[in-house]
């Protein structure tokens, strides 16, 4: 009997928020000084043409949601917000004592854990910390993940008033037995409520995070969910696959069976069913996992090409460097990724030594470079080419033979000098950039690192 194209193509794959990914890092080669080098060098471009980003990572949450895989630190002690603004505003003064000349913010994203678990006030200080060493670029976009159950209208009308514009709210799925077995419990008024307030505040782009393929998950709840969501009309939304990587993060997902988690066909299914339910309010696909409609930034940069990825996820503008801050962030000077200490501890103690909190990295090689431009092409723009000596590499015979096969199942349409990925492709993005991932081919894992592709 023929196998599907799910059955065909759900193996594990990465998301490709960078590429190396990060467990083909060549860290042997690594140092704290060659990232220096970097991010200087990268600084010199970046901040003369359009500023440099900034994800501040704020690890905190009073409870853990099972089907997260973000680095945490669980905890209703409020005390420990003081202490983290301390560091990480000294961590941003080593950057900036080794910038030649004052950074211009063009973006800044506030992730987690969950930023709202501080407080207005803390969350001021911190920003006006961060700019009182810095220019505002006048195209800036700041942004910030809330939680509908512990944002309040003064977190959002104090940020506001600290110039951000956007705001992203996790939602996952409405259904009260889906939200037990995640360990997150919100009803729906909740995130009404923010999703007004923000409006009513003035934000002028408003998302909401959802995700298929939760455990109990059926397809009346994925419907009741979008057509709840729908009726908020966010300007933009994500609808993401929920990565079952229990071996990774430990008693976290080990709340539920593996059995009820909705698996190929099943899952897939929640997925095309909600797309469709999307396309019908207006909602467009721009990337893998996310839509906007067409008033919003992200539409109007996946139309004109300038659609980008990074650790932060899809951004609607570029920038040369990006600079994380706070435990586990991850940075980015295009040149090489560095990540910081993963246990809060460690960070504490590297910072109260005046050192960076960089523990990890890796420099991208000419060729690492290439193949990194085809995957985002293809990740924010569903077509790449090799039309140009920058974009060519001597491996691409072995990928044009692996594509073969994709074009045979209508995922692509191959021609001389460049790739198109088709509507029937777009949900396998993330197996058609694994055929240009020539570390993942060189050398296939013996044992699961990624989530399933599907």
């Amino acid at each position: 009997m023929a196998i599907s194209l799910v059955q065909k193509y759900n193996v594990p794959g990465p998301r490709y928020t960078s590429y190396p990914t990060v467990p083909y890092w060549d860290e042997s080669t690594f140092t704290p000084q060659l990232w220096e080098t970097t991010f200087i060098k990268s600084f010199k471009k970046s901040n003369a043409n359009e500023g440099i980003s900034l994800y501040i990572h704020l690890p905190f949450c009073e409870s853990l949601c099972t089907f997260c895989g973000c680095h945490k630190r669980i905890t209703k002690r409020h005390e420990v917000e003081h202490p983290y603004i301390d560091a990480v505003l000294k961590e941003w003064q080593l950057y900036c004592d080794l910038f030649p000349e004052k950074p211009i913010i063009r973006e800044i994203h506030l992730g987690g854990g969950t930023p709202t678990f501080f407080s207005p006030d803390n969350l001021e200080r911190l920003i006006l910390g961060i700019l009182s060493r810095a220019k505002k670029a006048a195209q800036h976009e700041f942004s910030f993940e809330g939680h509908p159950n512990n944002t309040t209208r003064a977190h959002l009308q104090k940020l506001y008033d600290l110039g951000f514009r956007r705001v992203s709210f996790g939602v996952q799925d409405y259904a009260e037995k889906v939200q037990t077995a995640i360990h997150r419990i919100q009803p729906f008024h909740n995130v009404a409520k923010v999703t007004f307030w923000a409006r009513e505040i003035g934000y002028t782009s408003i998302s909401h995070d959802l995700v298929f393929g939760l455990p109990f998950q059926t397809l009346e709840n994925v419907i009741d969910t979008i057509d709840k969501t729908n009726s908020l009309a966010p300007d933009r939304l994500a609808f993401y696959s929920y990565a079952h990587v229990p071996w990774i993060k430990g008693n976290g997902q080990r709340g539920f069976k593996d059995e009820d988690v909705p698996k190929d066909e099943a899952k897939r299914e929640l997925y095309e069913v909600g797309k469709e339910l999307l396309a019908q309010k207006g909602y467009h696909e721009i990337g893998m996992d996310h839509f906007a409609l067409v008033n919003d930034s992200m539409y109007t940069a996946f139309k004109e090409g300038k659609l980008h990825r990074n650790f932060m996820g899809y951004t609607a503008s570029k920038t040369q460097l990006m600079i994380g801050l706070g435990v586990s962030s991850i940075s980015d000077s295009w040149y090489a990724f560095a990540q910081n200490e993963k246990e809060l501890e460690a960070y504490y103690s590297r910072l109260a030594h005046n050192e960076l909190a960089v523990f990890r990295g890796h420099v991208l090689s000419s060729e690492d470079l290439i193949i990194r431009k085809h995957i985002l092409n293809l990740m924010c723009r569903f077509t790449t080419s090799w039309k140009n000596d920058d974009t060519t590499f001597s491996a691409l015979p072995e990928v044009l033979n692996r594509l073969a096969e994709m074009e045979k199942d209508g995922l692509v349409r191959l021609y001389e000098d460049h790739i198109t990925v088709t509507d029937k492709g777009k949900p396998f993005v993330r197996n058609i950039c694994m055929a240009f991932d020539l570390k993942l081919q060189r050398n296939v894992p013996k044992t699961q690192l990624f989530s399933m592709t599907i």
